[in-house]
């Protein structure tokens, strides 16, 4: 039997006893997992061109954890921080938190017997810029119902399969309940711009499979942000004619470049201060 070593980023992480060897069909794998073939995917795309011609199988023996460059606790430690018998919603974001996030989540501690949240963050922007964002944020909410735990884990965006595999995830952390959001895990085709999955494809999915897998979902409410009550949901405002305030994703950032005012209903300002000081230090770099 071969034995290899694993490593990352030079560090010994664990050893691999290796059992089997093959060839893989790349092309069942991707449409397996993403439900297309097309190198217009990200994740087809990286399967195709970045694995290497063979796969390895067996027995992993971990050395060590991953150091990284924030702190990520194991589920196991995660588990031993929550409150027993109490269900934990799971909200994933893989950027940093802003008003209409937090309302999201927030709303979702309304439901019956629901005592605590799970903030679940994964990979987008580099970590660490990332972390300091939610740990000024933690700070200035100072809500004892939310608990921060940061998950090291890339994403496919391979849609409602995606879902499946993040609430898997979430269970092991100890999360009861998983919010999931419209078009998760979504992407375009790198030509046409066309969706792969639809907008509520993850989430059909993942009711379907809730029971099977022992959580239960949580559909994300569309809230918006109204000059006369503050955020409601979408429905409710249209329903009471309220005029509702937007900004998108991309003025936001044109707004960080060029170091305008972001409104505080848009964003927590100590989340602005960390994400203009990360780019002043890009800039400089």
């Amino acid at each position: 039997m071969q034995t290899v070593l694993l490593t990352y980023r030079g560090q010994e992480v664990a050893v691999l006893d290796v059992e089997s060897r093959w060839v893989p069909n790349k092309v069942a794998e991707a449409k397996a997992c993403y439900g297309s073939t097309s190198l217009e995917h990200p994740a087809v795309h990286m399967v195709a061109t970045e694995r290497g011609r063979w796969y390895l199988g067996g027995r992993v023996t971990g050395l060590e954890l991953p150091k990284r460059v924030f702190p990520c606790q194991t589920p196991q430690q995660v588990r031993a921080s929550l409150p027993e018998q109490t269900h934990v919603v799971a909200f994933q974001c893989r950027n940093p938190i802003h008003r209409a996030h937090y309302e999201l989540f927030m709303r979702a501690l309304e439901a019956p017997n629901v005592e605590a949240s799970g903030v679940v963050l994964d990979d987008d922007i580099p970590g660490i810029v990332r972390y300091s964002t939610y740990e000024v944020l933690q700070r200035e909410v100072a809500n004892p119902r939310v608990r921060w735990a940061y998950l090291p884990y890339s994403m496919h965006m391979a849609g409602p399969r995606e879902a499946i595999q993040h609430m898997i995830i979430r269970k092991n952390y100890g999360c009861t309940h998983f919010i999931i959001g419209r078009d998760m895990a979504g992407c375009k085709s790198s030509l046409t711009g066309e969706d792969f999955y639809g907008p509520y494809d993850a989430q059909e999915f993942a009711k379907q499979h809730a029971a099977e897998l022992g959580m239960q979902t949580v559909p994300s409410l569309n809230v918006v942000f109204t000059e006369e009550k503050g955020y409601i949901t979408a429905d409710l405002a249209e329903a009471e004619k309220l005029r509702v305030k937007k900004l998108s994703g991309t003025k936001f950032r044109q707004m960080l470049r060029s170091g305008e005012h972001i409104p505080e209903w848009f964003a927590f300002e100590s989340v602005v201060r960390v994400l203009r000081e990360a780019q002043r230090q890009q800039q400089n770099a």
